[in-house]
């Protein structure tokens, strides 16, 4: 916020360069750090009236907006001071002092009108400082008040009546101070005393029944327009602060210096000022800060530039279309950040991405909805609700990607061993593809139990798997090479080992038949022993018995 010491003096806000009215930047800078509300408080009047030196009093100092103590009108252009409220917490007083009216080196009323009619626009509390008493000097000094209607408009319509409106004119207008200066005059009606106000409203009344209706009419414009345009009116008067020249040392008198009566109705004034001045607000009641009354007072300046009248429903709208942009900004923006915050990329389920995007979609349209005001058709919302789905949309990408990614270095991860096996020909073998299949089954079994895979799991795996049919078909082939292979040489094998057995048979069946034949033969010679000796025997018997 912009303080009594980052800011220790007025600064310009509006200048007439060559006809044109031109906003200073280092003003605009200040205002834009303003994030507090505003109270603005703004003064007007004749050139010599004193206007800067009630300015300075507000500021609560002696010094700040110039003294003019010369014939020569000291302030130029309308200038600014914002200084903390005095008497409410985290409210900023902005003060606004203003060239003086009339000024006769000037030659242009075109300007003092602007000057006026901004200065309506831009406050809270609009103080008109003039001279001496409320009389008719005093009421045609004032006749910038009923050319209000010409310089400034509630709507954009044209063909309106703004005094058959009052109601909706006089919605954005600030409070009225009237401030009467080296007041001489004793408050009395009828011998009686009476108070400033009623003074001010005794002043206000309207002339009527008298046979010169034009004379009548002029008289009361003035009036009238005072009485619509501002309802809450105040008035103070001041006597002549100090004799003689001593006026034009004001800046350097204490109050000892000054007329004791001046200082207690400065003290008055201040402290009503302080009390009763309201927040700026516009249409719709919306509180205004430092960065509103800034492109508040550039929308006003440009529009008066262009030609055109300053309208209020064009302000308020060209307010809320910077506003709400910048709310879309703030929701977008808290968007990101709770998103990147709490969504851990790749999310296991797209429901749970879903779930955290709605969440942190209703908090950023929260924040839309307190920082947006007059959000025509919801064209605003609408523009939020369609970033927001883009946002989304971005989200569930980078998930997706960051799901494959992740996918795929498991995966990679996971079979590059068995990429290595078949290199070293570890499936070449009959039966390897089967062998192949199984450490597959194997590996997908372990890439099923990894955790944080996210939604695209399923698909990666796929895909992968896919990748790698042309080396399982590879296997395959080459394993049913290898198979036909193995079998032509089981056949061999077989055929070799039923010839080896038959022969093998043959032996033993010819062995078998030796070894019948040796033993017939045995047998034989055997027997044939035996006879021999029996016959011997019966021979040698035979001779015996012979």
């Amino acid at each position: 916020m912009a303080s009594e010491d980052n800011m220790p003096g007025p600064v310009c806000l509006i200048e007439n360069v060559k006809g044109q009215l031109q906003v200073n930047q280092e003003a605009l800078s200040i205002l834009s750090s303003i994030q507090q509300p505003v109270v603005v408080v703004a003064i007007v009047g004749l050139c010599h009236t004193g206007k800067s030196y009630l300015m300075n009093k507000l500021a609560g100092r002696n010094t700040g907006f110039s003294l003019g103590s010369t014939v020569q009108a000291e302030t130029k252009g309308i200038w600014m001071w914002c200084v903390p409220h005095p008497q409410k917490p985290d409210h900023t007083l902005v003060l606004i002092d203003t060239e003086g009216l009339g000024d006769v080196e000037k030659g242009d009323n075109q300007n003092d009108c602007w000057i006026f009619a901004l200065a309506i626009l831009l406050s809270s509390t609009f103080i008109y400082n003039s001279l001496g008493a409320i009389n008719k000097q005093a009421m045609n000094q004032l006749h910038y008040v009923t050319e209000l209607t010409d310089r400034i408009r509630t709507r954009s319509s044209c063909d309106q009546d703004e005094m058959g409106n009052s109601d909706e004119f006089v919605s954005f207008f600030p409070d009225l101070v009237w401030t009467l200066r080296d007041f001489s005059l004793e408050l009395k009606v009828n011998g009686q005393p009476i108070s400033a106000d009623e003074y001010l409203e005794n002043s206000l009344m309207l002339l009527q029944g008298t046979r010169q209706k034009e004379k009548e009419k002029q008289f009361n414009l003035p009036r009238l327009c005072i009485q619509k345009f501002f309802p809450t009116k105040k008035c103070f008067v001041f006597e002549r602060p100090a004799p003689g020249k001593k006026l034009g040392q004001l800046e350097s008198l204490q109050n000892q210096d000054l007329d004791s009566d001046f200082v207690v109705q400065v003290a008055e004034f201040c402290s009503y000022v302080f009390r009763s001045s309201k927040v700026k607000t516009i249409s719709g009641g919306l509180e205004v800060n430092g960065p509103r009354l800034k492109n508040l007072v550039i929308t006003c300046v440009n529009t008066i530039n262009n030609g055109s009248l300053p309208c209020m429903e064009s302000a308020v709208l060209a307010l809320a279309q910077i506003e709400n942009s910048a709310a879309v900004q703030k929701a977008i923006v808290h968007y990101d950040q709770q998103m990147s915050q709490r969504v851990q990329v790749p999310t296991e389920t797209l429901q749970e991405l879903l779930d955290l995007h709605r969440t942190c979609e209703k908090e950023a349209i929260k924040i839309f909805m307190e920082n947006s005001f007059k959000n025509f058709n919801q064209l605003f919302l609408k523009e939020l609700g369609t970033k927001l789905e883009t946002k989304q949309e971005e989200f569930c990408k980078k998930n997706l990607q960051a799901s494959s990614n992740h996918c795929s270095a498991v995966l990679q991860d996971l079979f590059s061993p068995i990429e290595e096996d078949v290199k070293q020909g570890t499936y070449s073998k009959p039966g390897g593809y089967c062998a192949f299949k199984r450490r597959i089954k194997e590996l997908k079994k372990n890439y099923y139990e990894k955790p944080k895979k996210g939604v695209l799991a399923e698909e990666t795996l796929q895909k992968f798997l896919q990748s790698k049919e042309d080396l399982a078909d590879a296997i395959l082939q080459t394993d049913q090479i290898l198979r036909e292979k193995a079998k032509e040489i089981e056949v061999e094998h077989v055929k070799a080992e039923s010839a080896q057995a038959t022969t093998k048979i043959l032996e033993e069946i010819k062995k078998q038949s030796d070894q019948l034949l040796k033993e017939k033969e045995k047998f034989y010679m055997e027997h044939v022993k035996e006879l021999t000796e029996k016959m011997e025997k019966n021979q040698v018997q035979l001779r015996e018995e012979q």
